[in-house]
C-alpha cells in the first residue's frame, strides 16, 4: 500500500513539474526547438491538402517545396481556442497566416530573435479565432524550417 501511495505521489509531482506551468512562451518555444519531440512534415505547394501542425509541445521540421521565387509551402493549424498564438521558427523565413475564410491574419508582433536562446530565429504573434488556419512560408532560400507553436499566455498542461 505504501508503495502505491509513493508511486502516486511521484507521478503527481512529475505531472505538476512538466514543462513548468509558469514558464514563459519563449522558454517553452526554446525548449521544444532544442529538444523536441519532433515530427517531420512536407509543406504543400497549395493550401488545399496542407499537412497539419499543432500547438502540442512538439517541434515540426517542415521540408519546404519549390514555389515561385524559391522555396516555401503551406501547412494547416487548427486553433482550438480564440487566443494569441506565437509561432517560433528556426530560420528567419517569411510567413503569412490566413483564417478559415481566406482572410489574412495580421501579425501583432514579430522578431527575429529571443533572449531565451539562439535557436529562435523568428517569433511571430498572431490573434487567431477558433478554426483552421493556413501558415504559408516563403519564398526563401531555406530548404526547411522548424516551428513550435505556443499560446501566448504560456499556461498549459502536458
Amino acid at each position: 500500500m505504501k508503495l502505491k501511495f509513493f508511486s502516486a505521489v511521484l507521478l503527481s509531482t512529475a505531472l505538476l513539474i512538466g514543462c513548468g506551468d509558469e514558464a514563459s512562451p519563449d522558454v517553452e518555444g526554446c525548449e521544444h526547438l532544442q529538444e523536441g519531440p519532433a515530427s517531420s512534415v512536407n509543406a504543400s505547394a497549395s493550401t488545399s491538402g496542407a499537412p497539419a501542425v499543432s500547438n502540442d509541445h512538439r517541434r515540426y521540421d517542415i521540408t519546404l517545396t519549390d514555389v515561385a521565387g524559391g522555396k516555401g509551402g503551406t501547412v494547416s493549424f487548427a486553433a482550438a481556442e480564440a487566443v494569441h498564438y506565437i509561432i517560433f521558427t528556426s530560420a528567419d523565413v517569411p510567413l503569412a497566416i490566413k483564417d478559415a475564410n481566406g482572410q489574412t491574419v495580421a501579425s501583432e508582433e514579430s522578431a527575429s530573435s529571443s533572449s531565451e536562446c539562439t535557436e529562435i530565429k523568428g517569433r511571430h504573434t498572431f490573434p487567431m479565432k477558433v478554426g483552421t488556419h493556413t501558415i504559408t512560408f516563403g519564398p526563401t532560400t531555406q530548404t526547411s524550417v522548424s516551428i513550435v507553436i505556443e499560446e501566448e499566455a504560456g499556461a498549459h498542461e502536458h
